[in-house]
């Protein structure tokens, strides 16, 4: 009777049609159920954290992060409902809602892009939005505004300037334009041209020669940029402050030009919004200093680049010049709509039938000298990628499978992998409509299945670790966000339950990892659930109306209690606890892949086996079940000194017999269904193998 260790969960949950190939690598990783179940990063697996109850949401909606540096005070969670904005900090009550222009049915499909205390917002059918966080008035907290973002707003441009040649006078027009710039450095369009028609060419000035430019001020222009006409440009020829006004009821600057050089290189702006006319972008991101835009309505195989550190601007130079908004069609021969768009060092796009990479001379894309080339043709959905490490992961065409890029040195471009070969069981018939990447603790990306799903994958590229796992619990998933915490990143979810037989959302927090120094009493293992702490002890939780007449599980000072229904919005406990965990049950659920090898004999594919003396290596693990399969189970033996007192985690070997007799498809089944800490090391099992 050979003895086989599974001893490594690193591969996740594989599809049903791979039992049969023991052959791969990974087979001896992977198992067949990891519901609820965390692989980790050393090979183990744990049982999933519950979610912490942290506002009712009242209908659909979707998350948002919010992150402006590490510090957790500085990130927040932005809940998208119908036509309406809140805040969080992820773990207390919503700000007051603030109107925005989006539809419930339309928050999945937006883009978005944050750049210091604004978060860009891109969607199809509406224009260009942004969301602002400004320091509140009273000198604590926020408050936070939406408004729609008008490209290449500036101030009002001068009227036209008049212009007076000092000198012998010829028939040569001068012609200047002036600009005026704002305290932010935003320019103005330039005045309609003033002239001199009695003047000379430049070239013919002579000592005592110059040119008078008057124009009236402009109100918020703190200088003026002036401009001569040069060979069909106006180039630049100087400044005039504005505290140079002379007073009056109608302010004058003048400029005095001495025949000063016209930089040509240097010539006002004209206007250019290539989303105007209902041209609506799809996409938003930022690369080299410049907002991207890309995928609108009109033309969805075109991005465009903003000017170098002015996002909002889009005004272009005549001649064009480096700094200037860059244009550029990917000519792919068919409707290729962009659908995200990435910066990753080069500027990468995944449309509908391929991957791109777009750069330019020495690396910068320049409207003169931007180029792309195609790294890939698995074609994009419209899914924002993810940027984790050296890699960068994007959901492929039709939302049903994962795949990464990342740099190769032979390919001297972008390769990839799918990383859900080996789970296609988990995408069939449906697709990803939102993910998170989750960098601590464990490097795994939650992902929401159009069903409500929750499907996360453990990844860490350098050490050839990707592995899926199922996460279900009495509701579905609408939406999923992480943000940087105190220890960590936090998982925000947005989740749709049922409550006295009505839909109800709830915005929930995933709760921390069971550590090895926290005691069993403070095991969080329920969802949707709230925590009560009292020194002297309570019979009596409040607080629980969210789960008015729900079942609950309950940990109360380490112990589980059965039976406690929620009525009047809280419960009653069969004895004074200290501190009480209590909130919807789920069960966490392992079993391997059936065990299969060439032996002497053949292969054991079709042998009948039978499970004998099996071992559970545990740590700070309390309670749980074993079985043959998941409907017929007994459980552990782990009990506490006393009714009502916590049974201590245990680390070791445990040893049980799954029963079942000899069949084709014995098995080993592990379940957790208390509120209870459970993290499996390896599992050893004898296995007699019979004949056919």
């Amino acid at each position: 009777m050979p003895r086989i260790a599974h001893k490594n969960f690193t591969g996740g949950e594989v599809s049903p049609t791979l039992t049969g190939r023991y052959d791969l690598e990974r087979y001896a990783t992977s198992v067949q159920c990891m519901e609820n179940m965390l692989p980790g990063l050393h090979g183990d697996a744990a049982r999933r954290p519950g979610t912490r109850f942290v506002a009712d949401l009242g209908g659909y909606a979707v998350l948002i992060p919010f992150s402006f540096s590490v510090e957790a005070d500085q990130n927040f969670v932005l809940v998208m409902s119908h036509k309406a904005l809140r805040v969080s900090d992820g773990a207390g009550a919503l700000c007051a809602p603030v109107a925005t222009p989006y539809a419930a049915a339309d928050l999945l499909r937006l883009s978005w892009a944050q750049v210091g205390d604004i978060v860009y917002l891109a969607h199809p059918a509406y224009p260009l939005h942004k969301i602002m966080r400004s320091p509140a008035g009273s000198g604590s907290g926020y408050t936070w505004s939406v408004e729609q973002v008008i490209l290449n707003e500036s101030i009002s441009a001068p009227a036209a300037p008049e212009v007076t040649f000092n000198g012998s006078g010829g028939s040569f027009a001068l012609r200047y334009k002036v600009v005026a710039v704002d305290a932010h450095g935003r320019e103005s369009l330039p005045s309609p041209p003033g002239q001199a028609a009695n003047g000379k060419h430049p070239s013919d000035w002579v000592q005592g020669n110059s040119a008078a430019i008057r124009w009236q001020a402009v109100a918020g222009a703190t200088e003026y940029n002036i401009y001569r006409e040069s060979a069909g440009y106006y180039g630049f020829i100087g400044i005039c402050r504005a505290e140079d006004a002379q007073a009056g009821p109608m302010q004058t600057l003048s400029f005095l030009d001495n025949n000063y050089e016209a930089k040509t290189d240097d010539t006002p702006k004209e206007d250019w919004n290539p989303f105007a006319n209902g041209n609506h972008p799809a996409t938003v991101s930022f690369h080299q200093q410049r907002m991207v835009l890309g995928g609108g309505t009109k033309n969805p195989q075109t991005f465009y680049m903003s000017r170098t550190g002015d996002f909002e601007n889009f005004r272009k130079s005549r001649p064009l010049q480096d700094d200037d908004p860059v244009e550029y069609m990917v000519a792919s021969g068919s409707m290729d709509a962009i659908q995200w768009i990435a910066s990753f060092g080069d500027l990468l796009l995944g449309t509908s039938g391929s991957e791109y990479k777009a750069t330019g001379e020495n690396g910068v894309i320049t409207p003169k000298n931007a180029a792309i080339t195609a790294q890939s043709y698995w074609g994009s959905a419209g899914l924002a990628p993810l940027v984790i490490g050296n890699s960068i992961l994007h959901v492929q065409r039709h939302g049903s499978r994962v795949r990464d890029l990342f740099y190769s040195l032979e390919k001297d471009g972008y390769a990839g992998n799918d990383l859900s070969i080996m789970a296609p069981h988990l995408f069939e018939g449906h697709t990803l409509v939102q993910w998170a990447y989750q960098q601590t603790p464990g490097s795994r990306i939650w992902c929401v299945r159009d069903d409500g799903i929750l499907l996360v994958l453990t990844y860490l590229k350098e050490h050839q670790i990707f592995g899926w796992s199922r996460h279900v619990t009495q509701g579905r998933v609408l939406s999923v966000a992480a943000i940087s915490g105190d220890n960590g990143d936090v998982v925000l979810l947005a989740v749709q339950r049922e409550v006295e037989g009505r839909p109800r959302v709830f915005l929930e927090r995933l709760a921390e990892p069971f550590a090895p120094d926290t005691a069993v009493e403070n095991a969080f293992f329920v969802d949707c659930g709230i925590t009560f702490c009292s020194t002297e002890g309570i019979r009596t939780m409040t607080g629980l109306d969210h789960l008015e007449g729900c079942a609950l599980a309950v940990l109360a000072d380490g112990s589980p209690v059965e039976g406690c229904v929620v009525r009047k919005g809280g419960i009653e406990l069969p004895y004074a606890a200290r501190i009480v965990h209590a909130g919807l049950p789920y069960a966490s659920v392992l079993s391997p892949l059936p065990v299969e090898a060439d032996t002497r004999q053949g292969s054991t594919l079709g042998r009948h086996r039978g499970h004998g003396r099996c071992v559970v290596r545990l740590f700070r693990s309390v309670g749980g079940q074993y079985g043959s399969s998941r409907r017929k189970l007994d459980d552990f033996p782990f009990l506490p000194a006393r009714w009502g007192q916590p049974c201590e985690p245990y680390s070791g070997d445990v040893a049980f017999a799954p029963g079942g007799g000899h069949n084709a498809d014995a098995s080993v089944w592990l379940v957790q269904s208390k509120p209870l800490p459970w993290h499996v090391v390896a599992i050893v099992c004898d296995v007699d193998f019979g004949e056919a």
